[in-house]
Protein backbone atom coordinates (compact mmCIF):
# COMPACT_ATOMS: atom_id res chain seq x y z
CA UNK A 1 0.00 0.00 0.00
CA UNK A 2 1.29 3.44 0.04
CA UNK A 3 3.52 5.32 2.15
CA UNK A 4 2.19 8.10 4.96
CA UNK A 5 3.81 10.84 6.44
CA UNK A 6 2.67 11.48 9.77
CA UNK A 7 3.73 15.20 10.00
CA UNK A 8 3.44 17.16 13.19
CA UNK A 9 1.88 20.84 12.90
CA UNK A 10 5.43 23.04 13.58
CA UNK A 11 5.98 25.18 16.48
CA UNK A 12 2.26 27.28 17.52
CA UNK A 13 2.00 29.96 19.72
CA UNK A 14 0.94 27.65 22.52
CA UNK A 15 3.95 25.41 22.29
CA UNK A 16 6.02 26.54 25.49
CA UNK A 17 3.08 28.56 27.24
CA UNK A 18 2.62 26.23 29.57
CA UNK A 19 -1.30 25.63 28.38
CA UNK A 20 -2.98 23.03 27.42
CA UNK A 21 -4.17 24.32 24.01
CA UNK A 22 -6.10 21.07 22.79
CA UNK A 23 -8.76 22.46 19.79
CA UNK A 24 -8.82 26.55 21.35
CA UNK A 25 -9.51 28.73 18.23
CA UNK A 26 -6.95 30.79 16.37
CA UNK A 27 -3.58 28.77 18.04
CA UNK A 28 -1.19 29.70 15.11
CA UNK A 29 2.14 29.13 13.98
CA UNK A 30 4.73 31.07 16.03
CA UNK A 31 7.39 32.55 14.12
CA UNK A 32 9.52 29.79 14.45
CA UNK A 33 6.44 27.12 13.35
CA UNK A 34 6.94 29.99 9.99
CA UNK A 35 10.30 28.85 9.71
CA UNK A 36 10.00 25.31 10.06
CA UNK A 37 7.32 24.61 7.29
CA UNK A 38 9.05 26.87 5.16
CA UNK A 39 11.81 24.13 5.60
CA UNK A 40 9.74 21.14 5.29
CA UNK A 41 8.46 22.27 1.91
CA UNK A 42 12.65 22.48 0.70
CA UNK A 43 13.39 18.97 2.51
CA UNK A 44 10.20 17.34 0.70
CA UNK A 45 11.10 18.64 -2.72
CA UNK A 46 12.02 15.58 -4.16
CA UNK A 47 9.78 13.90 -2.60
CA UNK A 48 6.36 12.63 -5.06
CA UNK A 49 3.75 13.77 -2.58
CA UNK A 50 0.43 12.66 -4.10
CA UNK A 51 -2.23 14.02 -1.68
CA UNK A 52 -1.98 15.89 1.65
CA UNK A 53 -4.40 15.63 4.18
CA UNK A 54 -4.88 17.25 7.70
CA UNK A 55 -6.53 18.18 10.52
CA UNK A 56 -9.04 21.15 10.22
CA UNK A 57 -7.08 23.28 13.10
CA UNK A 58 -5.48 26.32 11.88
CA UNK A 59 -1.32 25.49 13.11
CA UNK A 60 -2.09 21.93 11.20
CA UNK A 61 -3.72 23.87 7.88
CA UNK A 62 -0.62 26.66 7.96
CA UNK A 63 1.93 23.71 7.95
CA UNK A 64 1.21 22.43 4.85
CA UNK A 65 0.41 25.29 2.93
CA UNK A 66 3.87 25.96 2.02
CA UNK A 67 4.53 22.27 0.77
CA UNK A 68 1.25 22.25 -0.54
CA UNK A 69 1.69 25.38 -3.07
CA UNK A 70 4.98 23.93 -3.87
CA UNK A 71 3.50 20.55 -4.84
CA UNK A 72 0.01 22.47 -6.22
CA UNK A 73 -1.89 20.08 -3.96
CA UNK A 74 -5.12 21.25 -2.15
CA UNK A 75 -5.08 20.61 1.09
CA UNK A 76 -8.06 17.72 2.34
CA UNK A 77 -9.12 18.23 5.56
CA UNK A 78 -10.54 15.20 8.38
CA UNK A 79 -11.59 15.75 11.77
CA UNK A 80 -10.49 12.72 12.70
CA UNK A 81 -7.16 14.19 12.71
CA UNK A 82 -8.07 16.68 14.67
CA UNK A 83 -6.32 17.27 18.16
CA UNK A 84 -7.46 16.02 21.38
CA UNK A 85 -10.74 16.97 22.61
CA UNK A 86 -9.34 17.84 26.61
CA UNK A 87 -13.18 19.02 27.18
CA UNK A 88 -12.61 21.08 30.45
CA UNK A 89 -8.33 20.69 30.70
CA UNK A 90 -8.83 22.88 27.54
CA UNK A 91 -6.71 26.28 28.19
CA UNK A 92 -5.40 25.39 31.72
CA UNK A 93 -1.96 25.42 32.82
CA UNK A 94 -0.07 21.98 32.94
CA UNK A 95 1.11 22.77 36.23
CA UNK A 96 -2.10 22.92 37.53
CA UNK A 97 -3.01 20.11 35.42
CA UNK A 98 -0.29 17.80 37.05
CA UNK A 99 -1.92 17.78 40.26
CA UNK A 100 -4.99 16.00 38.87
CA UNK A 101 -5.54 12.70 39.91
CA UNK A 102 -5.95 11.73 36.18
CA UNK A 103 -2.38 13.33 34.99
CA UNK A 104 -1.05 9.87 36.57
CA UNK A 105 -3.46 7.79 34.69
CA UNK A 106 -2.53 10.10 31.27
CA UNK A 107 1.00 9.36 32.17
CA UNK A 108 0.94 5.39 33.39
CA UNK A 109 -2.46 4.26 31.76
CA UNK A 110 -3.30 6.49 28.95
CA UNK A 111 -5.90 3.73 27.73
CA UNK A 112 -7.94 4.38 30.75
CA UNK A 113 -7.62 8.12 30.53
CA UNK A 114 -10.69 10.00 29.43
CA UNK A 115 -11.04 14.07 29.81
CA UNK A 116 -13.88 15.47 31.41
CA UNK A 117 -16.45 17.14 28.96
CA UNK A 118 -14.18 15.32 26.47
CA UNK A 119 -13.19 12.00 24.89
CA UNK A 120 -10.69 9.57 26.27
CA UNK A 121 -6.85 8.11 24.36
CA UNK A 122 -8.07 4.98 23.21
CA UNK A 123 -11.60 6.97 21.53
CA UNK A 124 -8.27 8.93 19.80
CA UNK A 125 -6.60 6.49 18.70
CA UNK A 126 -9.83 4.50 17.31
CA UNK A 127 -10.31 7.45 15.05
CA UNK A 128 -6.82 8.42 14.15
CA UNK A 129 -5.62 5.15 12.94
CA UNK A 130 -9.55 4.58 11.24
CA UNK A 131 -8.55 7.80 9.55
CA UNK A 132 -4.82 7.15 8.36
CA UNK A 133 -5.61 3.24 7.16
CA UNK A 134 -9.08 4.68 5.23
CA UNK A 135 -7.18 7.68 3.11
CA UNK A 136 -4.10 5.47 3.05
CA UNK A 137 -6.44 2.30 1.37
CA UNK A 138 -8.46 5.49 -0.68
CA UNK A 139 -4.68 6.74 -1.73
CA UNK A 140 -3.51 3.36 -2.72
CA UNK A 141 -6.57 2.86 -4.98
CA UNK A 142 -5.88 6.12 -6.85
CA UNK A 143 -2.35 6.70 -7.05
CA UNK A 144 -0.67 3.27 -6.52
CA UNK A 145 1.26 1.43 -4.08
CA UNK A 146 4.46 3.57 -4.67
CA UNK A 147 2.17 6.91 -3.71
CA UNK A 148 3.63 9.19 -0.75
CA UNK A 149 0.89 10.88 1.14
CA UNK A 150 1.50 13.64 4.18
CA UNK A 151 -1.13 13.44 7.13
CA UNK A 152 -0.44 16.70 9.19
CA UNK A 153 -2.11 16.01 12.36
CA UNK A 154 -0.50 16.72 16.72
CA UNK A 155 1.25 15.03 19.33
CA UNK A 156 -0.84 12.67 21.07
CA UNK A 157 -2.94 12.04 17.61
CA UNK A 158 0.32 11.13 15.94
CA UNK A 159 2.02 8.88 18.64
CA UNK A 160 -1.44 6.89 19.15
CA UNK A 161 -0.92 6.10 15.42
CA UNK A 162 2.51 4.97 15.71
CA UNK A 163 2.03 2.75 18.53
CA UNK A 164 -0.26 1.12 16.69
CA UNK A 165 2.14 0.79 13.72
CA UNK A 166 4.60 -0.61 16.20
CA UNK A 167 2.04 -3.26 17.47
CA UNK A 168 2.29 -1.32 20.76
CA UNK A 169 -0.26 -1.19 23.53
CA UNK A 170 -1.32 2.45 23.84
CA UNK A 171 -0.29 2.41 27.38
CA UNK A 172 3.50 2.59 26.31
CA UNK A 173 2.94 5.49 23.81
CA UNK A 174 4.16 8.18 25.99
CA UNK A 175 7.26 6.91 25.05
CA UNK A 176 7.52 7.87 22.27
CA UNK A 177 8.40 11.56 21.24
CA UNK A 178 6.83 13.42 18.40
CA UNK A 179 8.25 17.10 18.49
CA UNK A 180 6.86 19.84 16.14
CA UNK A 181 7.59 19.90 12.81
CA UNK A 182 8.86 16.54 12.95
CA UNK A 183 7.96 13.82 10.07
CA UNK A 184 7.84 9.78 11.62
CA UNK A 185 6.76 7.33 7.89
CA UNK A 186 4.75 4.17 7.84
CA UNK A 187 4.39 2.26 5.08
CA UNK A 188 1.28 -0.31 5.21
CA UNK A 189 1.20 -3.45 3.52
CA UNK A 190 -1.41 -6.19 3.63
CA UNK A 191 0.60 -7.80 5.90
CA UNK A 192 1.59 -4.88 8.75
CA UNK A 193 2.93 -1.63 8.66
CA UNK A 194 6.26 -0.72 8.45
CA UNK A 195 7.97 1.73 10.01
CA UNK A 196 10.16 3.50 8.74
CA UNK A 197 11.00 6.89 10.89
CA UNK A 198 10.00 8.55 13.63
CA UNK A 199 10.63 11.87 14.85
CA UNK A 200 12.43 13.19 12.43
CA UNK A 201 13.04 17.07 12.21
CA UNK A 202 16.05 17.23 9.74
CA UNK A 203 17.93 15.94 6.84
CA UNK A 204 16.71 14.55 3.20
CA UNK A 205 13.58 12.61 2.93
CA UNK A 206 14.03 11.41 -0.82
CA UNK A 207 14.98 7.78 0.92
CA UNK A 208 11.66 7.42 1.47
CA UNK A 209 10.52 6.73 -1.81
CA UNK A 210 9.75 3.14 -2.04
CA UNK A 211 11.15 1.52 -4.89
CA UNK A 212 9.05 0.29 -7.92
CA UNK A 213 8.08 -3.50 -6.97
CA UNK A 214 9.29 -6.47 -8.56
CA UNK A 215 6.92 -7.97 -10.91
CA UNK A 216 4.23 -5.58 -10.31
CA UNK A 217 3.77 -6.88 -6.37
CA UNK A 218 4.94 -5.00 -3.24
CA UNK A 219 6.12 -7.46 -0.54
CA UNK A 220 4.60 -7.65 2.61
CA UNK A 221 7.79 -9.41 4.24
CA UNK A 222 10.46 -8.32 6.12
CA UNK A 223 14.04 -8.69 5.04
CA UNK A 224 15.23 -11.31 7.41
CA UNK A 225 18.57 -9.80 8.78
CA UNK A 226 17.67 -6.07 7.97
CA UNK A 227 17.51 -4.01 4.62
CA UNK A 228 20.50 -2.81 3.04
CA UNK A 229 19.61 0.86 2.88
CA UNK A 230 19.90 2.47 -0.19
CA UNK A 231 23.69 2.84 -1.35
Amino acid sequence: MATVILLRHARSTANGSGVLAGRAPRVALADAGVQQAGKLADRLADVPVAEIVASPLLRCKQTVAPVAAAKGLSVVTDTRLSEVDYGEWTGRKLSTLGKEPLWKIVQQHPSAAVFPGGEGLAAVQARAVAAIRAHDARITEKHGPGAIWIACSHGDVIKSILADALGQHLDAFQRIVVDPCSVSVVRYTDTRPFVLRTNDTGGELASIVPPKPKKGKQSSDATVGGTTGKA
